[in-house]
């Protein structure tokens, strides 16, 4: 089975409008979007109910939904959260924190750097540092724009769940062959693809974007099914502390999973459940995973000069 024809059968798996939506949490709900307080809602969550942790949170910057505070406050907050989190957290599972710069004076402090003291203190093993890397975004003009955030993936024991193969990327060279040895004329690349590394390269969601929402820092839906095809399996609880208007619950859903999160802005909590609901239907329109960040139309000048080289 072709990763493409993988993803395809779990995609299929929800897409019912017999989706069971919840504010609070219920064992026989797909989905529980609470309105409040994340740390409080944590609290009714029983331990190991999650297989994956994976969330955005404020970065501490000043947006709409946050309060400034200073950065030794804003870190003890997150502390609190992540013991949560590891506490709600199977023993199989992973966490993935993706965050960015906390910026003052316009000097940086990367936010993965000042967290992993906390994650280490509570006995997490990071896996994978994965950087997310993004063309568009604020113009600086005291120092380099800033095109890429971090996600920490971190797994709560040496037995954890990984699948590959649903996230294999395109091989660079697919016909490569091995030349000597008893393999000879053998094809030396895995035909399902070659692992994707811990660069990744996604499109973040601008006004163009077809996912845009009224949320002024959402992230891509394909960013999260990445991490959630490969670190969880079909039925699996995946929790967002800081859910926004949903993103990791359509994800969930597109893939056969469950989902729980937490947001503080009722407005986003209605536009959580409208996508996840249009998501469960197969209705929610989505940038696919995997879809190449840029290919030029054939009738380009780059196309044809790249033809008559390869004619050659």
């Amino acid at each position: 089975m072709t990763p493409a024809q993988y993803t395809s059968s779990l995609s299929g798996a929800r897409k019912s409008s017999s989706l069971v939506l919840s504010r609070n949490f219920a064992k026989d709900a797909d989905v529980v979007l609470s309105h409040g307080d994340c740390l409080e809602f944590l609290k009714t969550l029983p331990a190991g109910t999650a297989r994956l942790v994976v969330t955005s949170p404020p970065y501490n910057i000043g947006k709409s939904y946050e309060r400034r505070k200073k950065l030794d406050e804003y870190l003890k907050i997150q502390e609190q959260v992540i013991k949560e989190c590891a506490r709600v957290l199977a023993d199989d599972g992973s966490i993935c924190w993706q965050v960015g710069n906390y910026v003052s004076n316009n000097e940086i402090v990367p936010l993965d750097i000042a967290l992993w003291p906390i994650f280490n203190s509570l006995g997490l093993k990071m896996r994978n540092r994965i950087i997310w890397h993004f063309e568009h975004g604020l113009h600086c003009s005291r120092r380099l724009s800033g095109r890429y955030e971090t996600i920490v993936w971190l797994t709560k024991s040496d037995n954890y769940v990984f699948n590959l193969d649903p996230i294999r990327v395109p091989q660079k060279y697919p016909g490569k062959k091995h030349f000597k040895g008893p393999k000879a004329g053998q094809y030396s690349c895995n035909p399902l693809g070659k692992n994707p590394g811990d660069l990744w390269i996604i499109p973040n969601v601008k006004h163009n974007h077809v996912e845009k929402t009224i949320h002024p820092c959402q992230f891509p839906v394909e960013l999260i099914e990445r991490l959630i095809v490969a670190l969880t399996k079909p039925g699996d609880r995946v929790l967002d502390p800081y859910m926004g208007v949903g993103t990791t619950a359509v994800a969930a859903v597109r893939h056969g999973r469950r989902a729980l999160g937490a947001e503080i802005v009722e407005e986003y909590v209605s536009k959580a459940e409208e996508r996840v609901e249009l998501a469960a239907k197969g209705l929610l329109r989505t940038r696919p995973m995997n879809r190449p960040v840029y290919v030029p139309p054939k009738s380009s000048s780059t196309v044809k000069r790249q033809l008559s080289i390869s004619a050659l």
